[in-house]
């Protein structure tokens, strides 16, 4: 007799209202695949992860922080309340709650004037600032990746690569403490993520 396949969890399609959702309501509901009935051992194994002091930390205040950036909030009127602070006020504060100093900002090179203006901004605010472009090391896309003339954005020329692990690296060199992304390009976000060993942000998604 074959095991039955555990259901993958498609909670972005979950018909149930909201406050019906065993996810928000101790006697709520659930579809067949909902990950809160269904994956009772992922959801235990993943809250021992909070065990850990730094990440109980980061949690608490990220959980403090998104109730501070809304207004209208209460118990009867779940559903009218709305942020009103913009993310660079709330990556601020947040920065503060968590006692950092040092914050690293991982950008696109096509976004370095909106880069230097975040910098200058938490500068301003007391934080010390490192910054590291896309394209720092000037390895050559074409020779390193193995790419053809016609994958590159610049055809004919001598393109330097995106190296979001390099943009990593620096910024661990640096000791940066909460590092910020401004813009960089899908996957390459993705390897700047997983290479960072400081926590990270997006400020902004390059559309």
């Amino acid at each position: 007799m074959k095991r039955s396949q555990p259901k993958i969890p498609r909670c972005a399609d979950c018909k149930i209202e909201a406050n019906k959702k065993i996810c928000r309501n101790p006697d709520g509901k659930g579809p067949l695949d909902c990950p809160t009935l269904k994956l009772k051992d992922v959801v235990k194994d993943s809250l021992s992860e909070y065990q850990e002091t730094a990440v109980m930390n980061f949690a608490r205040n990220a959980s403090i922080q998104e109730s501070e950036c809304y207004v209208n909030k209460g118990k009867d009127n779940p559903h009218v309340r709305y942020a009103v602070k913009p993310r660079i006020q709330e990556t601020i504060e947040f920065a503060n709650k968590m006692g950092y100093k040092r914050l690293g900002i991982a950008f696109c090179g096509g976004l370095q004037h909106e880069a230097k203006i975040v910098s200058e901004i938490l500068t301003e605010q007391g934080f010390e600032v490192a910054s590291v472009v896309c394209k720092t090391g000037r390895t050559p896309k074409k020779k390193f990746l193995g790419l053809s003339d016609e994958q590159l954005c610049s055809p004919g020329s001598n393109e330097s690569m995106c190296s979001p692990i390099t943009q990593a690296k620096v910024l661990n060199a640096a000791k940066t403490e909460f590092n910020i992304v401004m813009g960089l390009c899908v996957g390459h976000d993705s390897l700047f993520l997983h290479y960072s060993n400081a926590f990270c942000t997006v400020l902004v998604a390059k559309d």
